[in-house]
Parts: structure tokens; C-alpha cells; sequence
């Protein structure tokens, strides 16, 4: 299997650490959709980071289900057995997801020239983020998010949001209003398998 996407990506770092969590073997291609969009649209014309390139030739260009595919191929998943434990695992990967996705945004925002700028969307933005965060650091205060040793999804996605969050937008990192989601961080960073895939600084 072949993930293609840059690790600067919180959904590509989160995908490359999910397989080698499950123990997949996954080749990686550092293709950017923005540098090289030519080269990213002759895998998938879609230009969607990640973008997985199954055994077979199948092109899956959605984290979430390129993960369902791994489940798939491993026969087993990150995600609790316990139903209830399940449940908070899919919430909490949410909000996560939507840690990261304000982010994204808040970074796309602050690339616009000021004229095209809305202040009341930025605000959204802005208070959609604290509040995933606010949220995450509330689980992990609760032991609900742990920095392993068995790593569950929301684990890793709220592991990944908060690192992208700190690479991409450092003048919003503040440890001390989100200290256990923090201190999360830092201990999955410590892990070998996110180690393994760090964000791609180049």
C-alpha cells in the first residue's frame, strides 16, 4: 500500500501513524497537492491529501476510510471493543478531526490578503478551535486520551491535532490553557511510532 501526502498534513500523519499502530506495512510518498499538484493529480485527479494507493490499485483520498481500509486488511482496530468505550473513542476522534480542521482554517484565513478577510468568520473559527481543544484537554485530564500503551484512535488524532496545531499556528500555542492535552501530546511524540513519522518540515 502506497499513502501518498506530505506529513505536514495532521490527516497524513495521523493515517501513517494508525497503520503502523495496527503493525501494516505501508510505503510513503511526500507528494505535496499545492508543490506538485501535477504529479499529486496523476494518483488521484481529486488532488486529496491523503491519498492511499491499495495493493490492488484501488485510490481511497479520505483519512477516515483509508483507516477503515487498514481495519480492514489488519482485522482488527485501534478503537475500543466495550461499546460505551467505543462510543467516546468516535466522539473524541471528532473533535479532534474538528481540532484540526479549524486549524487548517484558521492557517488558510491568515494567508488571505486583508481585503478578502471577514473578521466574523475568523471569530467562528477561532472559538470552534478553543472549544475542540478545551474539549480534548478535559478528556485527557479525565484519562479518557492516553499517551498509550495501546494507542486508540482518538489518542492519536488529538496527539496529531495539537502537534499540528503548535507547527502551524505557534503564536496560538499555549500549554499552559490546555495543560493534559499538552502533556498528551508531548508523551505520544515520545512514542516510536510517532517518531517514526514526524511532521515533514520541508
Amino acid at each position: 500500500m502506497l499513502l501518498v501526502g506530505m506529513l505536514d498534513s495532521p490527516y497524513v500523519r495521523r493515517t501513517a501513524i494508525t497503520a503502523t499502530a495496527m503493525g501494516l506495512d505501508i510505503e510513503h510518498r511526500s507528494v505535496s497537492v499545492f508543490r506538485h499538484m501535477d504529479a499529486f493529480g496523476a494518483i488521484n485527479p481529486l488532488l486529496k491529501a491523503p491519498t492511499l494507493v491499495c495493493d490492488d490499485g484501488t485510490v481511497i483520498g479520505e483519512s477516515a476510510l483509508i483507516i477503515q481500509h487498514f481495519e480492514d486488511v489488519a482485522g482488527t482496530s485501534l478503537r475500543p471493543a466495550d461499546a460505551a468505550a467505543r462510543r467516546r473513542d468516535l466522539s473524541l476522534t471528532a473533535t479532534g478531526i474538528v481540532a484540526a480542521d479549524k486549524a487548517v482554517a484558521i492557517e488558510y484565513e491568515r494567508k488571505r490578503p486583508d481585503a478578502y478577510r471577514y473578521p466574523p468568520w475568523q471569530e467562528r473559527i477561532a472559538a470552534q478551535f478553543g472549544t475542540a481543544l478545551g474539549l480534548l484537554d478535559a478528556a485527557a485530564e479525565r484519562g479518557d486520551l492516553q499517551a498509550g500503551p495501546q494507542l486508540r484512535t482518538a489518542d492519536i488524532m488529538a496527539a496529531v491535532a495539537w502537534g499540528f496545531y503548535r507547527f502551524v499556528i505557534p503564536d496560538h500555542a499555549e500549554d499552559e490553557r490546555w495543560p493534559a492535552l499538552a502533556a498528551l501530546a508531548r508523551g505520544c511524540e515520545q512514542l516510536d511510532v510517532f517518531k517514526r513519522w514526524p511532521i515533514d518540515r520541508s
